[in-house]
C-alpha cells in the first residue's frame, strides 16, 4: 500500500551527500559523514552534519515523494550545526533501494525504529523530525522511542481536498514538545485548519507543501526559508 497521498511537491536536486554510501567531508561548521544502517525494513542511510559542540541531535526524514534533497531539510542541515545541533538526514529503506513508491505507514515506522539506536548512540537528546510522511512517522513513534521533542515540517493533516480524512490524532498524540512548520497555502492542510493542541505552529506565508512560494509573492523564496530556519533555531535553543 502506498503513502502517495503525502507526496512532496518539492523539486529534487541531486547532492553528493545523498548519493554517497560512505565518506567524510566538511560543510561549513559541520563535519559530514554518511553511514548505512540495517533495519527490519531494509538498509537505511543516515547523512550526518555534526556540530562541533553538539547539545542536541535533530533527526529528520523525507516524505513519500522526495528525498533528503528537499529545500527545508537541506536548509536546516546547513544552519543548525553552527547552533550546537547535529543534524541527521535519514533516508528510508525504500529510497535507498531505489523504489519509486513509498510503502505502508507501518513499514515506514519499522524503518525509523531500526535507525533510532544509531541516532541515539551519541547519548544526546534526539529530536524526531521529518517532512510530510516523515513528520507523520516522527509523531507516531516519538513516545515509544523516547524522543526529546518532535519537529513536523509540512505535516499532511489530510489528503488534498479531503479534510474529512484527518491525521490530527497522530499530531496530537506525539507525546513530546512539538513544533509544526506549515506553508500558508499547503493543500495538505493550511494552518487555520489545524486543531488546538499542545504544540506550537509556525506559518510560512504563501508557501506550499514543499515551502515553495510564488515568484510574485510578498515573501520571497529566500525569506520563506529564513523564516523556517529561524523558527526551528529558536525552538531548539529553548529545548536546551
Amino acid at each position: 500500500m502506498s503513502t502517495g497521498d503525502d507526496a512532496d511537491q518539492t523539486p529534487e536536486t541531486t547532492t553528493a551527500a545523498a548519493e554517497a554510501a560512505s565518506g567524510t567531508s566538511a560543510t561549513g561548521d559541520a563535519v559530514e559523514t554518511v553511514e548505512t544502517v540495517e533495519t527490519e525494513a531494509g538498509a537505511a542511510r543516515v547523512t550526518w552534519r555534526r556540530a562541533k559542540r553538539a547539545r542536541l541531535v535533530l533527526a529528520v526524514s523525507h516524505g513519500a515523494g522526495g528525498g533528503i534533497e528537499a529545500r527545508d531539510l537541506q536548509a536546516l542541515a546547513r544552519l543548525l550545526p553552527a547552533h550546537g545541533v547535529t543534524v541527521a538526514l535519514v533516508e528510508q529503506p525504500w529510497r535507498v533501494a531505489g523504489k519509486k513508491v513509498a510503502p505502508a505507514p507501518k513499514t515506514l515506522d519499522t524503518g525509523w525504529r531500526g535507525v533510532w539506536p544509531t541516532l541515539a548512540g551519541a547519548g544526546l537528546p534526539v529530536i524526531a523530525g521529518g517532512r510530510s510522511a516523515g513528520a507523520r512517522v516522527a509523531c507516531r513513534t516519538a513516545a515509544e522511542l523516547g524522543a526529546h521533542a518532535v519537529l513536523a515540517l509540512s505535516f499532511p493533516l489530510h489528503p488534498p481536498g479531503r479534510p474529512e480524512k484527518s491525521r490530527a490524532a497522530e499530531l496530537l498524540g506525539a507525546g513530546a514538545p512539538t513544533l509544526v512548520v506549515q506553508g500558508g497555502n499547503d493543500p495538505f492542510g493550511r494552518p487555520a485548519e489545524f486543531p488546538e493542541g499542545g504544540y506550537e505552529l509556525v506559518e510560512i506565508p504563501g508557501a506550499d507543501h514543499g515551502f515553495a512560494v510564488p515568484k510574485r509573492a510578498e515573501t520571497g523564496q529566500e525569506r520563506a526559508l529564513t523564516l523556517l530556519t529561524d523558527a526551528v533555531t529558536r525552538w531548539t535553543a529553548a529545548l536546551g
